[in-house]
Formats: C-alpha cells, sequence, structure tokens
C-alpha cells in the first residue's frame, strides 16, 4: 500500500473454508471502495480443509490481504499471531463469521469516536445496538456468563464476547504482549489488563445477527470459559496483570 493504513482488519480462521469465499468478498470489496486506507490479515489458525487456500487465492488478487499461520490452536492465539503482524494504525479484530456486516466499521473509526482512542469494542448492549434472529436461550445464556465476567474480572463492561474489537496498535500490543488464554476467553483477559492499565474502553453499539454455532460448543465451552475467568480473577488479585 502506497499509504500508512488506518485499520488491520485482522480474521482468525479456523476451518473457515465453507464460508470464507463470501466473507473475503465482503471485506475487499469493501476495503476497496472505503474512502479510509485499510488492509486484511487472515490469520490461518492451524485449520485442516481449504482455508489457507481460499486465503492465498484472494491474497494473490487483492493487495491489501494478507495472510499468514498460527500454528498454536485457539482464537486467542490467532488474535494474538494478527496483532503482532498488524501494519495499521489500529487493529481491529473481526469474526469471519460477519456477524457485525463489515459495512459498520466506520463506527470504529477515530472520526466516529470523537478522534483517537485506546480500545473500541463492539456491544450488543450499549446504545445504537440491535440484535437479530438470536435464540431467547443463547441471550441468556450470554447474560449469564457477562454477569459472571463483570462480578469476578470486568466491572462495567456489558459485552465482552462479542468479536468484533478494535485497538490502537500500539495499545494492542503492549496488552497481547502479556495475555496468555488461547482459547475463547481471550476477550476477558485483554479487558482485565486495559482496565488494570487504566486504559480507555468505549462500547460501541452494533447491529449483530445471529448465525451458526462455528467451533463453540455452548455446554462444554462454557465451563471451560468459567474456570478461565477464575484463573484471570486469581491472576487480577495476586498482581500478575500489574505493570
Amino acid at each position: 500500500m502506497n499509504q500508512e493504513s488506518l485499520m488491520t482488519i485482522v480474521i482468525p480462521a479456523y476451518n473457515e473454508a465453507h464460508r470464507l469465499p463470501e466473507t473475503l468478498r465482503r471485506v475487499t470489496a469493501f476495503v476497496e471502495t472505503c474512502r479510509e486506507p485499510l488492509d486484511v490479515l487472515v490469520v490461518d489458525n492451524n485449520s485442516h480443509d481449504a482455508t489457507r487456500e481460499i486465503a492465498e487465492r484472494f491474497a494473490a488478487e487483492h493487495p491489501a490481504l494478507r495472510v499468514v499461520g498460527q500454528p498454536v490452536q485457539g482464537k486467542g492465539a490467532a488474535v494474538r499471531k494478527g496483532v503482532f503482524e498488524a501494519a495499521g494504525r489500529y487493529v481491529f479484530i473481526c469474526d469471519a463469521d460477519l456477524a457485525m456486516p463489515i459495512e459498520e466499521l466506520p463506527r470504529f473509526f477515530p472520526a466516529a469516536l470523537g478522534g483517537e482512542y485506546d480500545i473500541a469494542i463492539g456491544s450488543r448492549e450499549a446504545p445504537g445496538s440491535h440484535r437479530y434472529h438470536e435464540p431467547w436461550y443463547r441471550h441468556v445464556m450470554g447474560r449469564v456468563f457477562n454477569f459472571l465476567v463483570r462480578a469476578l474480572a470486568v466491572p462495567r463492561i456489558q459485552d465482552t464476547q462479542c468479536g468484533f474489537k478494535a485497538f490502537r496498535r500500539e495499545v494492542a500490543r503492549e496488552i497481547f504482549g502479556v495475555q496468555r488464554i488461547d482459547g475463547f476467553t481471550f476477550d476477558v483477559e485483554i479487558l482485565a489488563i486495559a482496565q488494570r492499565w487504566d486504559y480507555k474502553i468505549l462500547e460501541v453499539g452494533i447491529p449483530w445477527y445471529y448465525g451458526e454455532e462455528g467451533s463453540i460448543r455452548p455446554a462444554q465451552d462454557s465451563i471451560r470459559m468459567l474456570r478461565d475467568v477464575l484463573r484471570i480473577r486469581r491472576a487480577i488479585r495476586s498482581g500478575v496483570y500489574d505493570r
């Protein structure tokens, strides 16, 4: 790219061959028509299908797109890899299912949020948000988990698990340099560290469309995630995240 990218869109991808072509078609079309300079980074998280091949085919046709691999399994590991590979002034974590349409990305541009910021997270609870097609039981499960997260590790944040988050690159690299959880609960850990270090976190209301469950197993993963939250609480109390 001829000028510095405002934002690198990091897409962690694990066995996403079934939807990656449509995702990358939409993302690259948005990037190529956006007034702001953007780039895209797909992190292949040790996929066993054609994810890597599909991403590399798109990269060959779109100069703003790159592909890297992360053999360590887990979304947290994939995002951490993307953060340290990102070239933009901001790093935007984007789920491959595009539950938030990529066309809503300008909500996270500094101009839309009053200027430069540290962290802005997509929220399904903040003003301006709207959930579409979500089963009631999944909503209840999410709210119960968030209640526990707020009580144990990350107070005041209404939605830690939405998969769309933006960080100023230097802030992201500082936080992810300390962050260690490789699985889904990495969101809770990075926000706990950010609060511990007094970074300002903005919650941005977004439209969010419920889709297939993907690699998440609600019962098993909920137990594992609760254990991780307790581990994060112990780390906070023992000073592991202190500067």
